[in-house]
C-alpha cells in the first residue's frame, strides 16, 4: 500500500489518495503514510538489502551463478565468497528478487541389436578419476541448420574431459569426444587402461571403428540396456544440464561455429566454476586435484620408509 501511494502521490497528493482507499474499505490515514515513511529501516530489512546485493552479484555472475543456479547451489557458492546465510532466508530473497534455478530433462537412447555387456548396471558411482566414464551425445538447432554434440564424462568428479561439436551426425563425433578425452588425460600423464565406458546402445557407439578405438587404449566397453533411459542416466543428465545452462541461456544460435564456441565456454564452466551437489558442492577440478593430493599423501611416507630400508 505504501509503494501504491509512492507511485501516485505526485500525481493525485496523499491526502486524496488515503480518502478514496478509505471509502473502499482500505483504513489508511496521511498521519500513518509520514510515519510509516519516515520509520527507519529495520534491522532484518537493512540486511537484506545487502544480502540482496551480494546474492544478484553470485546469481548473475557467469562464472558462479550463470543466471540458473538454485537455493541448494545458491547457498554453497554464496559461503564460498564469505556470505553466511540461512536456506530459508535465501529462499525468501531468491523468490522476492524472482531469480529461480532451471530445471532440465533427459533423454532417451537409440535401439540396437548387438552390443557389450552392462557392466554398470545403473551404479554410477566411481572410488577414483578413470575408473568409469560416460558418454552421450545431443543435437541442438541453429538458423543454419542442425547440429551435434557428443559428451564424454567422468563419473567420479564428474568432469567434462572430452567433448565435440559439428553439424553433421558422423561417427567421427563421439570418436572426436572420445579422442579428446584420452588426449587430455594422457596429457595429465594419467593411465586409463581398464576404464569403464558407458553408453546407451545408439549405433554409434556400438560401430566397429569406436569399438576399435576403445580396445587400442585399453578400455572396457558398457552398455545399457535398450530403451531404458535410467541405464544411461548420468550421462543423459549432463546433455540434459546441457541444453538448460547453455543452449537454452546462450542461444538461439545462427551458426554451429556460435554454437561451439558456447559450447567451450559452458564445458570450462562446468569443469571450473560449477558446483555439482553430488561430490560434494565442488567442481569437478576441485574433487580431482584433492584426490591426487590424498594419492600422493599417502604415498609419501611409504617412500620414506623404502629410503630407510
Amino acid at each position: 500500500m505504501i509503494s501504491f501511494i509512492d507511485d501516485h502521490r505526485d500525481r493525485f497528493g496523499v491526502k486524496p489518495i488515503c480518502r478514496v482507499l478509505t471509502a473502499h474499505g482500505v483504513q489508511i490515514a496521511p498521519s500513518g503514510y509520514y510515519a510509516f515513511t519516515s520509520r527507519p529501516l529495520s534491522t532484518r530489512a537493512l540486511r537484506d538489502d545487502k544480502l540482496v546485493v551480494q546474492i544478484r552479484r553470485v546469481f548473475f555472475d557467469w562464472k558462479l551463478g550463470r543466471g540458473i543456479s538454485g537455493v541448494r547451489k545458491m547457498r554453497q557458492l554464496l559461503a564460498r565468497e564469505g556470505v553466511t546465510i540461512a536456506r530459508c532466508t535465501l529462499e525468501r530473497l531468491m523468490r522476492q528478487e524472482g531469480l529461480r534455478g532451471k530445471q532440465f530433462v533427459t533423454t532417451k537412447p537409440n535401439e540396437t541389436a548387438d552390443r557389450p555387456a552392462d557392466h554398470v548396471e545403473r551404479c554410477f558411482r566411481a572410488e577414483r578419476p578413470n575408473q568409469l566414464w560416460v558418454v552421450d551425445f545431443t543435437y541442438v538447432p541453429t538458423w543454419s541448420g542442425m547440429a551435434f554434440t557428443a559428451f564424454v564424462t567422468d563419473v567420479y568428479s564428474r568432469r567434462i574431459v572430452g567433448w565435440r561439436t559439428m553439424n553433421r551426425m558422423p561417427m567421427e563425433l563421439p570418436l572426436d569426444a572420445l579422442e579428446m578425452a584420452l588426449w587430455v588425460r594422457d596429457r595429465a600423464g594419467e593411465d586409463v587402461a581398464g576404464v569403464i565406458q558407458h553408453s546407451d546402445a545408439g549405433a554409434e557407439y556400438t560401430a566397429i571403428r569406436y569399438a576399435e578405438r576403445l580396445a587400442d587404449a585399453g578400455a572396457i566397453a558398457s552398455i545399457g540396456s535398450v530403451g531404458d533411459s535410467y541405464d544411461n542416466a548420468l550421462a543423459e543428465s549432463v546433455v540434459g544440464l546441457y541444453k538448460t545452462e547453455c543452449v537454452k541461456l546462450d542461444g538461439p544460435f545462427k551458426t554451429v561455429d556460435e554454437l561451439e564456441l558456447a559450447t567451450l565456454s559452458w564445458v570450462h564452466w562446468f569443469n571450473e566454476n560449477r558446483l555439482h551437489s553430488s561430490i560434494g558442492y565442488r567442481t569437478p577440478i576441485e574433487a580431482e586435484e584433492q584426490y591426487c593430493r590424498e594419492i600422493n599423501a599417502r604415498q609419501q611416507p611409504l617412500s620414506g620408509e623404502l629410503a630407510l630400508h
